[in-house]
C-alpha cells in the first residue's frame, strides 16, 4: 500500500466513524499535534484533511 493510499483510507475511516463531525476530529488532532510541536503529524493530518474534504464534496455530490 502506497502513502497516498494509506492516507486516503485514514481519511475514509475518519468519515466512516465520525461522519459529518469527521472535520472537527482531525482539526482537534491538528490541533493537538500543532500543540506538541510535531510538524511531520502536522503535514501528515492536513493531507487527511484534504482528502476528507475531497471525500465529503464527492459524498454530498453523490
Amino acid at each position: 500500500m502506497t502513502r497516498d493510499q494509506e492516507l486516503w483510507g485514514v481519511a475514509g475511516m475518519m468519515l466512516s466513524r465520525y461522519g459529518q463531525d469527521a472535520p472537527v476530529k482531525v482539526a482537534e488532532r491538528l490541533g493537538a499535534l500543532a500543540m506538541a510541536g510535531e510538524a511531520g503529524g502536522v503535514a501528515m493530518w492536513q493531507d487527511i484533511a484534504r482528502r476528507l474534504q475531497t471525500l465529503m464534496a464527492d459524498q454530498h455530490h453523490a
